[in-house]
């Protein structure tokens, strides 16, 4: 009993670590004095003396608690600050609709937006229009946990700085590997299913070709699979939603041409080992990857769904064992670990496996989380926020937590070899990491480190066998030196960049899906050329080579 109260003891000063704070008179976007009030440090001190209310916006999954107070990560926090939030939500799969209609009445809004996923456009669009204010002196004197984050992992302030040094947001950070091992190189992972592999006595394909003829052998023997395993529904040889995100087939064809694939599905840009940004719809390795994916469509080999499905019903053909082949980012999302293994690369023309950008410096979200213009007090606020950034904290926010009356707890309150209290994860077993995630978690600002693993939290389950899939499977075939890197680009780059790319990538998603389903010819792919032309492509590669240059410069 002693042993556990010390370890409270210590969990209680980690998650609530407040340095001696100072008055902060703060700026707002136009330059002129913030909403800020003068806060003695005396009672800035968590639990304050004195329950306090700040309020917020956030999102939250469907099908999960709406209420936040109601999850047991904020139970604490209230419990441990004395600071009571009264939160507005938003569905997540109505946030993007919602959030703008929110951040454009200022009169109604919150003291700060939790879970704000804002990207660089609209980073930059409130801070010109004075919605949100700018964070870097509060940082330094009321965030003293996200101050050592920085000073630990200097890089991650550079990359939520603008050109003028300011801070319009607080990130979210994971960091699990590092640059080629990172593990968020790879997104989109294709999954193959072994335990039909091994009823057809079929090898694992290594190119192109064996791939093809695996998905014709699930086809043909489609009424001996379903007998065996006693599938209930068609055998679908390879399943996919084109053009969304982790779900898109588009790793299979890393290996035509020079090798570039399409691993960044929202820019279509990559980076040569000659340190030019190319597109990838340029390429004769697009090109042939098209063709050559056509040719399995055409075959009955691609779920004639792949371009319309939503998530939900993509997992639930998974569930039912239905697919050969399948894309997520973690096969126990769609189906199960067990019966299941990453693909390796193929070979076309070349062997090849192309990062994401950004991937490099692992998981980061500039514009996580801001503090709006309506807060009174944004010095309360931001110490209040700077607890997510407590080591033992940030992995709570981010997975889930401990110590719940349900059926499932992500961890268990442990030591690490000192003594002192760290997050032990619990086995997943048959759990999905998504779901389990979703129901315990508040996402939010956050960082973890790589240093944090063994000493304040464990490395997931999920995380690290996905670490050593990249480490033992990919990484090796990772032959293209450079990823375009996170760069935080002026207002005038990001508006023409943002309004580039709202044309280009729309016009190279169509064609690709297009061209996946129906085929193509030299004439239509002469077309998508120059319409990307038309489209201002030499000026948006321009924009990101010009911050590429200055990156390595």
């Amino acid at each position: 009993m002693a042993k556990l109260t010390k370890i409270l003891s210590l969990f209680l000063a980690l998650a609530l670590s407040v340095s001696v704070l100072t008055g902060c008179g703060g700026k707002n976007a136009a330059g002129g004095a913030s909403a800020g009030l003068e806060v003695d440090p005396a009672t800035l001190q968590f639990p304050l003396a004195e329950t306090t209310t700040i309020k917020g916006l956030t999102n939250f999954p469907a099908g999960t608690e709406s209420e936040p107070n109601n999850r047991t990560i904020f139970k604490r926090l209230e419990e441990q600050t004395n600071v009571h939030v009264e939160w507005k939500t938003i569905q997540s799969d109505q946030w993007g609709e919602k959030i703008a209609l929110e951040m454009s009445n200022m009169k109604t809004l919150p003291d700060f937006v939790f879970n704000a996923g804002f990207g660089d456009t609209d980073l930059l669009k409130y801070a010109k229009q004075g919605v949100i204010i700018n964070l870097e002196e509060y940082i330094e004197k009321y965030m003293p946990n996200l101050m050592k984050v920085f000073e630990q992992a200097p890089e991650y302030k550079a990359m939520c700085t603008d050109e003028n040094g300011h801070i319009w947001a607080l990130p979210w950070i994971e960091q699990l590997g590092y640059e080629k091992t990172a593990i968020q190189t790879i997104g989109n992972m294709s999954f193959i299913n072994t335990a039909w592999l091994d009823y057809l006595k079929l090898d694992m394909p290594t190119t192109v070709e064996e791939f093809e003829a695996v998905l014709v052998a699930f086809r043909d023997n489609a009424a001996d699979l379903k007998a065996h395993f006693n599938i209930d529904g068609d055998i679908i040889p390879m399943s996919c939603i084109v053009n969304d995100g982790d779900q898109d087939p588009c790793i299979l064809i890393n290996g035509f041409g020079e090798g570039y694939g399409d691993p960044d599905r929202g820019r279509h840009i990559a980076v040569t080992d000659d340190k030019e940004v190319i597109c990838v719809a340029n390429t004769q390795g697009f090109k042939k990857g098209m063709a050559w994916l056509h040719e399995l469509y055409a075959q009955g080999l691609i779920d004639p769904e792949a371009f319309t499905q939503e998530w939900s019903t993509y997992v639930a053909k998974g569930k039912s064992g239905r697919y050969g082949v399948c894309f997520s980012w973690d096969v126990a999302n769609i189906a199960t670990l067990e019966g299941w293994e990453p693909l390796p690369a193929l070979t076309a023309d070349v062997r090849n496996i192309t990062p994401q950008n950004g991937s490099f410096t692992s998981g980061f979200d500039r514009g996580r989380c801001v503090v709006t213009a309506m807060a009174k007090n944004p010095a309360l606020v931001c110490a209040w926020l700077d607890q997510m950034y407590a080591p033992i904290q940030s992995p709570q926010n981010n997975w889930g937590t401990y110590g719940e009356n349900d059926d499932f707890d992500i961890f268990d309150m442990s030591t690490n070899a000192n003594g002192e209290p760290m997050l032990k994860h619990a086995p997943l077993g048959d759990a999905s990491p998504v779901e389990v995630r979703e129901a315990e978690s508040v996402g939010g600002p956050l960082a973890i480190l790589d240093s944090y693993y063994g000493v304040y939290v464990t490395c997931p389950d999920d995380a690290q066998y996905r670490l050593d899939w990249i480490r033992d499977i990919y990484t090796p075939d990772m032959t293209h030196k450079y990823v375009f890197p996170n760069v935080f680009m002026n207002t005038e780059d990001t508006k023409r960049v943002s309004d580039l790319q709202a044309d280009l990538s729309k016009c190279i998603n169509t064609a690709k899906a297009n061209w996946i389903m129906n085929g193509f010819t030299d004439a239509d792919w002469d077309k998508l050329q120059s319409d990307l032309d038309a489209y201002g492509l030499k000026d948006y590669l321009a924009i990101h080579q010009k911050y590429l240059d200055a990156y390595y410069g």
